[in-house]
């Protein structure tokens, strides 16, 4: 296994002002425990409370910081395309800023990444409510059938890249889709894709947006959009081994 020389850890946020101190916070803390050259690029998505001035503080006190802002609210996917563009490492990692994942593991995920090009989490056993788990059973089942796309959790925000998939895929979707895209996209270019268990915890602070009508509207235009895209392509499968399923 290659050991990864630099890290991008991209943190999408939106009204994340009673989670986003502790979020940097654990992200400084595993990725010096890496020793690893790395950055914490935070994009704030058009918040509306202090998470804004609590990032810019945070990234006063510590260069490693950053702060990419958005002056309204465009979306989980725009927020996530803005962190990748103004990521500078060698690999790419993003989560959410709710803290309802174990930072701790990100170091699972990179034991994988000098034999894969893509390390995808996905939670074990998912601490969301039960209809927010039973969207999800269903909106996995159905980008399987529309795009053969064999992932245990498509949208679980915890996944690593090497680089070099956003230097040849573009990213279209700016909402909750964008998780999609991107493996279908990666799929179609012929990257290399692992997936590994994650831990996954209930949200204690803030409020989650996923559920959305909005939200899911605008997932399922983008997900016209792209089958539009692909249709003519013929279907790939992206290289998971069994044991990793």
């Amino acid at each position: 296994m290659e050991r990864v020389s630099s890290l991008s850890v991209v943190l999408p946020a939106f009204n994340e002002a009673e989670n986003i101190r502790e979020s940097i916070r654990r992200s400084l803390s595993v990725c010096e425990s890496l020793k690893i050259d790395f950055e914490v690029i935070v994009v704030d998505d058009g918040s509306r409370d202090s998470t804004a001035i609590l990032v810019r503080d945070a990234a006063l006190e510590n260069p490693r910081v950053r702060i990419v802002s958005h002056v309204t609210n465009q979306g989980y996917g725009a927020a996530l395309k803005s962190g990748i563009v103004a990521s500078s490492k060698e690999y790419i990692f993003f989560t959410d800023s709710d803290l309802q994942f174990d930072l701790e593991e990100l170091g699972d995920l990179l034991q994988e990444a000098g034999s894969y090009d893509i390390i995808a989490g996905y939670r074990v056993k998912r601490s969301d409510p039960w209809g927010r788990r039973v969207n999800a059973w269903a909106w996995g089942r159905l980008m399987g059938v529309l795009f053969s796309l064999d992932i245990r959790d498509v949208d679980c925000a915890f996944k690593v890249f090497h680089r070099s998939v956003f230097e040849r895929i573009p990213i279209h979707s700016v909402g909750a889709f964008v998780n999609t895209e991107i493996l279908v996209r990666a799929r179609a270019h012929g990257f290399t894709l692992k997936q590994v268990p994650v831990s996954h915890f209930p949200r204690h602070a803030g409020r989650q947006t996923g559920a959305d009508m909005k939200v899911i509207i605008k997932a399922f235009r983008e997900l016209g959009r792209l089958h539009a895209d692909l249709k003519a392509e013929p279907p790939r499968s992206l290289e998971c081994p069994q044991d990793a399923k």
